[in-house]
């Protein structure tokens, strides 16, 4: 059951509620122009049904106008919105089979709980007595079957939250969009949240489209994450894959703690799985990486997680790789993990590490002090751009 912040939670025996004939939804260079202005451009994407898609990506990155072009709120410039094996661009939203819950929930201040969530049966013409067993079902499915004769004016953020997501499901739609609908909710409330999104989305069976900004929600709910950047999708993967393995520079800063190092190729083993790519950084030496193919001589850069570095109280090795000289600038202790900041002795430029509190403190370094900072080629991850 998801929780309110100001009512106390209710435990309930969800309901049995069968599964929908989920569809996947595929976009065929989808384009989107305001004026000169281009939103979103030639984007490809392939949603399997079923599955639990988020649009990642900071705002104005097109993420939000690309879930208003699957929903019909807005018209595509040029390109295809497929539902199942509908081309869909020509439908109002009502006839799309989708349901939308919006970053304001957009509820009725007028109408009750259950009148709210009853509106969407209502205006597809479901008869009295089938739309009283299913609003009543839904409302206990998301806890809130005491509630039904309340205004939404006296709900907690959390309870309205629930009420907007009962009114989308009610319709059973194939596709459920969802754009930021976490961002309202402080963040006890959001943790709890989002595993009740999970859960709905499994019991429904349905397909679930997110807009998001934040990484950790889009790393504990999706199957698949896409991120975008100034209208463009810079990488599709399951949420492991964006957190491990970044496909570009944007990426790896985007996802957070990642020390990004720019410079030279001037060396590629090939290898069946990931080619060895040697990186010469100027000021800090020779780095070794991982990645599918680069070209000698291209400008590129690498990535190395922040909690997979180590650092060696000891003088660096003039012929070893993926080693540098570093000074501990500050020591930021947030809990379970210390966040240390280093400065690269040979350039100045900032370096993160972090470690577990407890491993911190069984050999503490201290602000000023000069160690060696290293790690493995396999967790250098090459960026071709």
């Amino acid at each position: 059951m998801i929780t309110g912040t100001t009512q106390q939670a209710q435990t309930v025996s969800t309901p049995y509620v069968a599964p929908v004939h989920a569809e996947g939804v595929m976009l065929r260079s989808l384009t989107k122009k305001y004026g000169s202005f281009v939103a979103v451009e030639n984007i490809n994407l392939d949603i399997p049904a079923g599955s639990y898609c988020c649009l990642l990506g900071p705002s104005g990155c097109g993420k939000t106008t690309t879930l208003r072009m699957i929903a019909g709120h807005e018209e595509a410039t040029s390109g295809d919105v497929i539902i199942g094996d509908r081309r869909v661009n020509d439908l109002p939203p009502a006839k799309r089979n989708t349901a939308m819950v919006f970053q304001n929930y957009a509820l009725f201040p007028h109408k009750t709980v259950w009148q709210n969530v009853e509106f969407g049966l209502k205006m597809r013409g479901v008869k009295v007595s089938d739309r009283a067993q299913r609003v009543n079902e839904m409302l206990e499915v998301v806890g809130l079957s005491k509630f039904g004769d309340r205004k939404p004016t006296m709900l907690s953020g959390g309870q309205q939250q629930r009420v907007a997501l009962a009114r989308a499901l009610v319709t059973r739609p194939q596709v459920l969009l969802l754009d930021e609908p976490l961002s309202a909710l402080d963040e006890s409330l959001r943790v709890k949240t989002r595993s009740e999104l999970r859960k709905l989305q499994r019991q429904f069976g349905m397909t679930f489209i997110q807009v998001t900004h934040a990484q950790d929600e889009a790393f504990s709910l999706a199957d698949q994450i896409v991120v975008m950047d100034h209208g463009h999708i810079d990488q599709i993967g399951t949420p492991a894959e964006i957190f491990s393995a970044p496909a570009s520079r944007f990426v790896a800063r985007f996802v957070g703690d990642n020390n990004i190092f720019v410079g030279k190729v001037t060396h590629v083993t090939p290898n069946t799985n990931t080619a060895l790519i040697q990186l010469e950084v100027d000021g800090l030496g020779t780095f070794l990486c991982r990645g599918q193919a680069a070209d000698v001589g291209m400008t590129a850069a690498c990535s190395v997680r922040a909690d997979r570095m180590v650092l060696k109280p000891h003088t660096p090795d003039s012929h070893a790789s993926n080693q540098i000289s570093v000074r501990v600038a500050a020591v930021e202790f947030t809990g379970y993990v210390t966040r240390v900041s280093l400065l690269l002795e040979a350039t100045g430029e900032e370096a993160l590490y972090k470690v577990r509190t407890q491993d911190w403190m069984a050999q503490p370094l201290q602000e000023g002090e000069s160690v060696v900072l290293g790690w493995s080629t396999e967790d250098c991850i090459f960026l071709p751009h």
